[in-house]
């Protein structure tokens, strides 16, 4: 089982979001990348990053000045999750990158280690938009840090 599921079906503590959401906001800092979080617990098609392109699309990610945003989709119920980003992010990445944190959420998420699997992932995606899209002037942060929960 990738994931817990509580009685209350709630995949993550108030606290856990909270330091989520911090992660976002650190590792947003010093970039124009964006980087978003969905939570839902079943994923209305067969394959997530459908699910995760409709998401996307639907948050109008894809209006960043730079096309430098991320969405990390997790259908909890599911087991299942998948990483998208923008065109500009995807143009400057190669795939094993991406292919490796998806190996490492799944991984941490094996292990129930869920708050780390999340927020590592979180910090290897801001690694990657600090050094491919350094700030440069004043942070405008485009979209909210807040987690999605479907």
């Amino acid at each position: 089982m990738l994931f817990r599921t509580s009685k209350s079906n709630k995949f993550l503590s108030k606290q856990e979001t909270e330091q989520i959401m911090a992660c976002v906001r650190a590792n947003e800092a010093g970039t124009s990348g964006e980087i978003r979080i969905c939570i839902e617990g079943h994923c209305s098609y067969m394959e997530p990053l459908h699910r995760a392109a409709e998401i996307f699309r639907n948050l109008k990610m894809y209006e960043t000045e730079h096309r430098n945003a991320v969405l990390i989709y997790i259908a909890y119920k599911d087991q299942d999750f998948a990483l998208y980003g923008d065109k500009a992010i995807i143009e400057k990445t190669e795939s094993v990158f991406w292919n490796e944190q998806s190996k490492k959420l799944a991984l941490a998420f094996f292990k129930e280690e869920y708050v780390l699997g999340i927020t590592s992932c979180v910090e290897a995606i801001g690694v990657i938009l600090k050094t491919l899209f350094p700030l440069h002037g004043e942070n405008k942060n485009e979209l909210p840090d807040e987690i999605i929960f479907g």
